[in-house]
This record gives C-alpha cells, structure tokens and sequence, in this order.
C-alpha cells in the first residue's frame, strides 16, 4: 500500500525573545484513507528560530513507525539550510560549538536518522492554505492563557543575560 505522510510546520514570536508558539499540520494518506492531525502549543519566553525547529520535531515526533518516507514542508530557512547544504553533520562533529538551540539541534538529529525525510521550502505569506493555518496556529498559541515554559532557553537566556 502506498502511505504518504505530510508534515507541514511552522513557528513564530512576539519579539524575539518574547511568547511564541508552533503549528503542525500532518497528513497521512494511505490508499483511498485520509487521517490529519493538528498540534500547536506556546511558550512564554522563547525565539522564532526555537519554535520553528521544535515545530519540525513534535511533527516528527508524532510518526510512531520509523523508516516512513516522509516530506516535510517548512518556511524557514534555518531548518532547510542545515539540512540540504549537509552543514548539521559538520555542527554535530564539533559538538555543535557556538551554536545556538543546541538541545533541539540534538534532538531534531535523533528523530530525523529514524525516517527517510525530504525537506521542502515553502515561502511564507504567500497564500499556501496549510502554511497560511500553521503560521495562524503559532501565533493563536503564542497568546494562549496557558503559555508553557521553555525551561532550557530560559535557563541560557538568563545565564547569558547574567554575564554580559
């Protein structure tokens, strides 16, 4: 049977650092079957660049059999860049030195070696109805009453913060 899995993805702030959130939108069809499932949360104190790579990782995340051939549709030239130019296996040999969302980085790596994943590029804002409703999903998070922690960046932003 012919499965197709769709993860379309994105995140935002308000200020950056300032509340943001993520949006998902995964489609997986198989045959003549379509199943969807949304996802979106918020954070109070985070980056655009956190929320748009943890957006790529819940999706994935959420693919409970691995070696699926999956395509990801993202926004953000962060998450393609690393990927299609091979630079993130030169940022995981060095430990990933002086980067920034290392812990992400990390975990995106862990997920990403259990799936067969295309990356593609989607210009925001650019009337492409599922990318339209992630952006729309991060933003509706972002302001949510019950805004999550991002427990690491606060820790390193504060750290940081300290010392300069």
């Amino acid at each position: 049977m012919n499965k197709k899995i769709y993860i379309y993805t994105d995140g935002s702030s308000k200020g950056n650092p300032g509340p943001g959130g993520y949006g998902i939108f995964i489609e997986t069809i198989i045959g003549n079957s379509y199943k969807k499932k949304i996802l979106s949360e918020g954070f109070r104190y985070t980056t655009n660049n956190r929320m748009e790579l943890l957006a790529v990782i819940i999706g994935l995340e959420e693919i409970e059999k691995i070696k699926q051939n999956i395509i990801v549709f993202t926004d953000s030239k962060y998450i393609i860049n690393p990927i299609q130019k091979n630079w993130i296996y030169k940022w995981e040999k060095n430990n990933f030195f002086s980067k920034k969302n290392i812990d992400l980085w990390k975990r995106f790596l862990y997920i990403f070696q259990k799936q067969f994943i295309i990356f593609q590029w989607i210009k925001s804002h650019n009337n492409h109805y599922v990318n339209d409703y992630c952006d729309r999903l991060s933003v509706e998070a972002s302001k949510s009453n019950t805004l999550k922690i991002d427990h690491i960046y606060e820790r390193y932003y504060n750290r940081n913060k300290l010392i300069q």
